[in-house]
Formats: structure tokens, C-alpha cells, sequence
């Protein structure tokens, strides 16, 4: 057969030169989000590591500004902050309090850290003693009352100095009633990104330890959408582009890179994209069990990422990829 008659890939990955001349994703530290955990704590150095998410703790402001500091010597850039309260009730008072964990912890990074794009999580769950994302009557959660909640939680936020607030309770309406909040209140430029497309996944297991969110009864079902569902995903992110959402996120990631991908060619908006706790644990135990090479799958799970359109990475390997990247092992 003449050399002619086909095609030689193998020309363009004869040297780690070349393949790395001509590929096509590449991961930036700009495309990376890191996921922090603020406990509320009397301690402020407090740090309780996370069982089920190996690397991953639940911090106290003093003990996540130095890893957040660490982090950003290596590069990061962007932060999603989570809030872990002392004290939970059935209207999740502790979510909008002026003086709230996220609240203080806001201030405090974008004092130290002027530069740092920190993003705030905007939901009830970790602040409700039921673990639901709403008011709950006749244990049925509420969506419209939850909405004034909401709403109130990011405005509180926003004055604590937050750069994005990003909802994801998934009630319907949501992104508007913030946006007209926060436009009333004098934050027309503050972004919003939103969960617009939040799957009811069994890959958040590890999360519901580490915010202490688990629902006390029944599931998430009646908001989150269906695995099985993908032209929803269009209507739900559509929705929310009309609301007045700046970004759009899909929640898990690897199992729906095709829903990644079907955002990035429909709509106009960047697109992000977070890798769950069931996602990174599952890598984290097949590394630890020998069964895997934690960098090389973890590299490849989050540019497969990126290659499917998401811009913006949310993933609890962003330090250590960070690290890899500045050539630490």
C-alpha cells in the first residue's frame, strides 16, 4: 500500500513538542474554580478534614485564608465559598445574617486578597435544620416564598463584597428575583451564575457530608432535574438567560459533557461547569487503592471538561492542578 493512499496521524505526535504544539484544549489557571468549606467555628484556626473527600477540609476563616493564600502563590484565581453555621432553623436565618459566616468570610478574603474573584454559593440547604434548598409546609418545599430568601441571601453577599453570586436551589424564578434585588439595592453590575441546569445526582454524596446539608426527609427530586432529561436542560438554562443570569453552570460534569456541550452551542453565555464531590472521590480511592494515576486522571477528566465547552471549571483539584502546573508533584 502506498504511504500516500492514508491518512498519518502519528506524524503530529511523533514528539511531546509537536503534540503540544498542536493541541486543542489546553487548561489555564483562569479556567479554575476552587471549592472552600467555612465552618463556623470558635476557633478560628479550626480545621476538620473531610472523610469522604480525602484533601478537603471544613475551615474556619483564619485556617482558609492561609489556604487560600497558598493557593493563590500557585496561581488561583477564583474561589465558590461554602457556609457551614453553628446555628439552623427552619427559615435559614443564618443565610442572609449581615454577620454570617459567608458574610465575614467575604470580607475578609477580598481584604487580603483584593484580586480574588470570590464567588458565593446562594442557597438554604447548609442553613436549614430540615437540609431542604427551601421553606418547607406540609414537607413539600415552597417555591415562591423561598424566592424572598433567597434573594436577601445574595444581596447579603453582595454587600459583603462578593464578585459573583451563584444560585443553586434550583426554585423556578430565582435568577430574576435576585437580579431585581440586587438591581434595586444598587448592584446592577454584580454577575450572577447560575446552577441553571442542576441534576438530582447521586454523585453529591460526599458534599452533603462536608456542608452537613443532607435533607432529613424525602429527596431533592421535586427541583433538581431528571438524569435522563436533556432538552430540559435547554428550556431551564433559557429561562434563566431571560431572568437576567450572566453565566450558566451545569451540575455534575463528567457524566453530562454532552449537556456541556449542547450550552455551549445554543447559547451566547459563558458556560461552567462544576466537578462534584462524587466525582473527585472517585478518583481519590482508586489512587489511594493503586487502581489509578490520580494526576494523569485528573488532568484528563477536567480537560475533557474544557473540551466540551465549559470555560469555567469548578473542581476540587484546582490547587493540586494548580501545583501540577507550576511543576510541584
Amino acid at each position: 500500500m502506498s504511504s500516500s493512499n492514508f491518512y498519518r496521524g502519528r506524524r503530529l505526535r511523533s514528539s511531546k513538542a509537536i503534540r503540544d504544539m498542536v493541541r486543542e484544549t489546553d487548561l489555564l489557571p483562569r479556567n479554575l474554580v476552587q471549592p472552600f468549606f467555612v465552618l463556623e467555628s470558635q476557633d478560628p484556626k479550626e480545621s476538620r478534614p473531610i472523610a469522604s473527600m480525602p484533601g478537603q477540609s471544613q475551615l474556619a476563616p483564619a485556617a482558609l485564608e492561609e489556604e487560600v493564600s497558598r493557593a493563590v502563590d500557585l496561581g488561583l484565581q477564583s474561589v465558590i465559598l461554602f457556609g457551614i453555621p453553628v446555628h439552623k432553623d427552619q427559615k435559614a436565618s443564618q443565610a442572609y445574617a449581615q454577620d454570617g459566616i459567608i458574610q465575614q468570610t467575604v470580607q475578609r478574603l477580598k481584604k487580603r486578597f483584593p484580586s480574588l474573584v470570590v464567588i458565593t454559593d446562594v442557597c438554604l440547604c447548609e442553613y436549614t435544620d430540615h437540609g431542604h434548598c427551601g421553606l418547607i409546609q406540609d414537607k413539600k418545599v415552597q417555591n415562591d416564598p423561598t424566592l424572598e430568601l433567597l434573594a436577601k441571601t445574595a444581596l447579603s453577599h453582595a454587600q459583603a463584597g462578593a464578585d459573583i453570586v451563584a444560585p443553586s436551589d434550583m426554585m423556578d424564578g430565582r435568577v430574576q428575583a435576585i437580579r431585581d434585588m440586587l438591581d434595586n439595592q444598587g448592584f446592577k453590575e454584580l454577575p450572577i451564575m447560575s446552577y441553571a441546569v442542576k441534576y438530582a445526582s447521586a454523585y453529591y454524596g460526599p458534599f452533603r457530608e462536608a456542608a452537613q446539608s443532607s435533607p432529613s426527609f424525602g429527596d431533592r427530586k421535586t427541583y433538581q432535574m431528571d438524569p435522563g432529561n436533556a432538552r430540559e436542560a435547554l428550556r431551564e438554562a433559557e429561562a434563566d438567560i431571560i431572568q437576567g443570569a450572566d453565566m450558566l453552570m451545569v451540575k455534575p460534569a463528567l457524566p453530562y459533557l454532552d449537556i456541556i456541550s449542547a450550552l455551549q452551542s445554543s447559547f451566547d453565555l459563558p458556560v461552567a461547569a462544576y466537578q462534584v464531590s462524587g466525582e473527585y472521590s472517585q478518583i481519590k480511592a482508586a489512587a489511594q487503592l493503586g487502581w489509578l494515576d490520580e494526576k494523569s486522571v485528573a488532568l484528563e477528566s477536567v480537560t475533557a471538561i474544557k473540551r466540551a465547552g465549559a470555560e469555567i471549571i469548578l473542581t476540587y483539584f484546582a490547587r493540586e492542578i494548580l501545583g501540577w502546573m507550576a511543576g510541584n508533584e
